[in-house]
């Protein structure tokens, strides 16, 4: 059964992770932003996200590869280029792309892994960041940059910076999977822990109907 909730040789507890130095500034417009987001499954870091207070929405999807092969069937070959991803709706004045990015490495998702996670290997679950604009791109590499150095982990994160040409949302079946199966094998060995990670790690974060179960 896959592992990929855990985070080995994590030196800190969640409770203490750092957050970025630098962070996006909150837009005037106050206007709902976008996160994209790939670290394995999307079943799982979609239930991570879906938890945390300011997420609007989310949605798995593709990105990565072309229009013509963004379906799970291609996707699941490893030759489409695209990673199976999470587009995160949020609102900045609740929680910034700074934060998210912090549950990203701290509790979504294995950074260290290279082209997998746990048991699911190949280039479609790559752990990856897919950027909109140059401050997205500087705040993030200024991220993994940050916690290279700290060395919070024992070897050095594998996160790639790829630039977002497009979301390619999955097929309706795919979305908020977890939670409208909660007793499906691999939502239980993966899912759940990560979803109880966020829970007990960053209490502070959680929406109102996660908060009754810290």
């Amino acid at each position: 059964m896959s592992t990929s909730c855990d985070l080995p040789g994590m030196t800190v507890p969640r409770s203490r992770f750092p957050g970025p130095e630098i962070d996006l500034p909150e837009p005037d417009s106050g206007r709902e932003q976008r996160l994209v987001l790939g670290g394995g499954c999307f079943w799982c870091v979609e239930a991570v996200y879906l938890a945390i207070n300011g997420v609007s929405r989310v949605v798995s999807g593709y990105a990565g590869g072309a229009a013509e092969t963004a379906n799970y069937d291609s996707v699941c070959s490893g030759q489409t280029g695209h990673a199976e991803v999470i587009e995160v709706h949020y609102h900045p004045a609740e929680v910034s792309f700074g934060e998210l990015l912090k549950v990203f490495f701290s509790v979504a998702h294995d950074p260290t892994q290279l082209n997998r996670q746990g048991n699911d290997r190949g280039t479609q679950y790559r752990s990856v960041i897919f950027y909109e604009s140059d401050e997205q791109k500087r705040v993030a590499g200024a991220y993994i940059q940050q916690l290279d150095n700290a060395e919070l982990y024992p070897v050095p994160i594998a996160t790639t910076l790829e630039p977002l040409e497009a979301f390619y949302p999955a097929e309706d079946y795919h979305q908020n999977f977890a939670a409208r199966n909660p007793y499906q094998p691999y939502v239980m060995a993966v899912a759940t822990p990560k979803l109880d990670k966020l829970i007990k790690g960053f209490p502070d974060r959680l929406k109102p109907e996660y908060s009754d179960h810290s």
